[in-house]
């Protein structure tokens, strides 16, 4: 079997998605840091494996993927057989409902989510001055969204169906940083989505992209 490789940066929300599904599914892989700072997501040796110069990138012998959504909806197919089940079998209306699902994660929560992550997270760190304006717009964008996801969770015990796929797995990198924000607020303030982001930051798939982070 081809030796997996994940390309990323461990900062990288989308590369976080990627490593998370790889655990979820207890796949072996190799991780490939890329360094961002020192401009190698722009070299050609890199741009061979995502021609955008982003992360993440994946490299399963001869095949090559990019967008972070894609490569694990790859996975979780492929590897269908090993770990926990991500996606939801049956009739195409279910599948359907798992697609709805991964479309409102991209569309609506991801948007005004990622925002608060660089207003909230990465220009501080940057040195760079938060927009608060910018801030409260996208907290009451993502405040929307979250009273859609406590409805939908009275419903289900979590957004597909009453068991984890990857409708909820896309969340996880927003998610973590977002509750090391102010931001925060917007989670603990409804029951059932809080504790459903306290469900799936808990599994231990998602500890083990922590724990990589912190070495």
């Amino acid at each position: 079997m081809a030796v997996i490789k994940a390309h990323g940066n461990l900062l990288s929300t989308a590369t976080q998605r990627v490593l998370a599904c790889l655990y979820e599914k207890e796949v072996e892989f190799q991780f490939v840091p890329v360094n961002m700072e020192a401009g190698e997501h722009k070299s050609e040796n890199y741009l061979s494996v995502n021609p955008f110069g982003q992360v993440p990138a994946f490299e399963e012998g001869d095949f090559k993927l990019f967008e972070s959504r894609a490569i694990t909806l790859y996975i979780a197919h492929e590897y269908t057989d090993k770990g926990n089940q991500l996606l939801l079998s049956g009739s195409n209306k279910s599948m359907a409902v798992l697609e709805l699902w991964k479309e409102v994660e991209a569309h609506q929560f991801d948007p005004a989510s990622s925002k608060l992550v660089w207003e909230l997270l990465y220009k501080p760190l940057f040195g760079k001055t938060t927009d608060t304006a910018v801030v409260e717009e996208n907290e009451a964008k993502l405040a929307k969204v979250l009273d859609v996801y406590e409805t939908r969770l009275s419903q289900s015990k979590y957004l597909a169906c009453d068991y984890f796929t990857l409708a909820d797995l896309h969340h996880l990198p927003t998610i973590q940083y977002l509750l090391g924000s102010p931001a925060k607020k917007l989670f603990d303030s409804r029951p059932r989505v809080s504790a459903w982001v306290a469900d799936i930051t808990a599994r231990p798939a998602w500890s083990k992209v922590l724990a990589m982070q912190k070495k």
